[in-house]
């Protein structure tokens, strides 16, 4: 990079993305999903794909993501973000649909709908939020909290024995067929925003060349759900949730 190109980045003014409604958001101080919720906005109107995209948002902290992003929204029923959006995908097929799914949603009610519209290789994007836990509804063990994780209905901390082992949906859904694209990132730090919405700009490009499922797992925190500060719970996260669930890509096609 040449200097002229430094000194005009280093000036660059950097605003609140055009997609992005006005409105106050009504997530928690320090959670991820404003951070994502950002990225596919950018994503979106960079492409130029705003007048054809189409989220799918079900039950969950996010259920009011159509508040946020100014593109076509259909709301689901808990878990079946990926039959609907397999229905919009299939019945108009000029659009882009991606579903913006929670770890509850995507990998305990939702996972017949996950893994099967998945397995069939219908063109949408899966935007998974991981952040082991259920945040809208009080705290509960998520499939993908963490052994040992304590939680409103596990107080002494996930037992194998008791509540099974972690579901590492991301990693089944690479194992097939159907999927071009699955990758791990996070938005913990500016650099890992930066990876995640790299992931998300390519997800939506196999969208549209109909590569089949892409699905972009973004492992989060929930600092009210795991009674820390946004600061601690970034920290636990690093420290505990990246050895289950590894950071870059599981496949690429």
């Amino acid at each position: 990079m040449e200097i002229k190109d430094i000194i005009k980045e280093e000036n660059k003014v950097y605003s609140k993305p055009e997609l992005l409604d006005n409105v106050h958001m009504h997530y928690c101080p320090g959670c991820s999903h404003g951070v994502v919720h950002k990225l596919i906005a950018e994503v979106v109107a960079e492409m130029g794909i705003t007048d054809k995209t189409v989220g799918v948002s079900p039950v969950g902290c996010a259920v009011f993501a159509y508040n946020y992003i100014d593109v076509d929204w259909i709301e689901a029923a808990h878990g079946r973000a990926p039959a609907v959006a397999t229905a919009v995908s299939r019945l108009w097929e000029e659009n882009v649909v991606f579903t913006y799914q929670g770890d509850g949603d995507m990998a305990a009610i939702g996972t017949a709908e996950t893994i099967h519209a998945a397995n069939r290789g219908e063109n949408i994007v899966m935007v998974f939020i991981n952040n082991a836990i259920y945040g809208m509804t009080g705290g509960q063990m998520a499939p993908t909290t963490l052994v040992g994780q304590k939680t409103s209905t596990t107080p002494y901390g996930r037992r194998i024995d008791l509540n099974g082992h972690p579901l590492e949906i991301t990693d089944i859904l690479a194992t097939l067929s159907g999927t071009c694209y699955v990758t791990r990132q996070s938005v913990h730090t500016p650099g890992a925003a930066r990876k995640t919405k790299a992931a998300l700009k390519k997800a939506f490009e196999n969208a549209i060349a109909k590569r089949g499922t892409s699905v972009v797992e973004v492992v989060s925190t929930c600092n009210s759900g795991w009674k820390m500060s946004p600061v601690k719970a970034n920290e636990w996260m690093v420290e505990n949730m990246f050895d289950k669930y590894p950071l870059g890509d599981l496949k690429v096609e």
